[in-house]
């Protein structure tokens, strides 16, 4: 039952660790939605801005300035709690690996195996809880600026929902929080 526990909950936070990666690299954070015409489809990310012409289909990407330069605060603290939540669960996948019952290193003192799984537990933890923030920092930050231009009558023709690179960050971390409660709670 442990075994499976473990290869179980590896799967999970395997997935939802490369769920987390692929939210970070990806630039479709929000998503123009106002685009009657669809003549194309504009999205923006943590690292650049995209726009596909959806008649021939050619896309072409803006790089944001140099990762020093000054840039909105949703930008920077969305980019460091998701490198801070993809560099956690990449540590907690090697432990893993390293603490589960069918590897065999440290085969003969199965309580160090057991204290690696409860680490690996804790950091996928603390990578879930840093990659929800992120992804709903960033995602109530757009709504909130949405808002502030309805409230003020201020209707520019464009409007940004969230993209699919938010929907995955914030299933990366559910799967890696989910992940982390049965290497944490249900392993004995």
């Amino acid at each position: 039952m442990s075994t499976a526990l473990q290869v179980t909950a590896f799967g999970l936070a395997l997935l939802s660790a490369l769920f987390l990666f692929l939210a970070t690299c990806t630039d479709c954070w929000m998503v123009n939605a106002d685009d009657s015409l669809e003549v194309s489809h504009k999205c923006r990310g943590l690292w650049r801005e995209c726009v596909t012409n959806m008649q021939d289909g050619v896309r072409t990407c803006d790089q944001y300035d140099s990762i020093l330069a000054d840039h909105p605060v949703k930008i920077v603290v969305t980019r460091t709690l998701m490198i801070t939540a993809d560099v956690l669960a990449g540590l907690a996948l090697a432990t893993l690996v390293l603490g589960l019952d069918c590897i065999t290193f440290l085969k003969e003192d199965p309580c160090v195996k057991l204290k690696m799984c409860y680490g690996a537990g804790v950091m996928l933890c603390a990578g879930s809880i840093l990659g929800l923030i992120g992804s709903v920092w960033y995602a109530v930050d757009v709504y909130v600026e949405r808002a502030m231009l309805v409230s003020h009558n201020i209707f520019l023709g464009v409007h940004y929902d969230f993209g699919w690179s938010c929907w995955l960050g914030m299933a990366g971390s559910m799967g890696c929080f989910v992940a982390s409660v049965l290497l944490t709670c249900c392993l004995y």
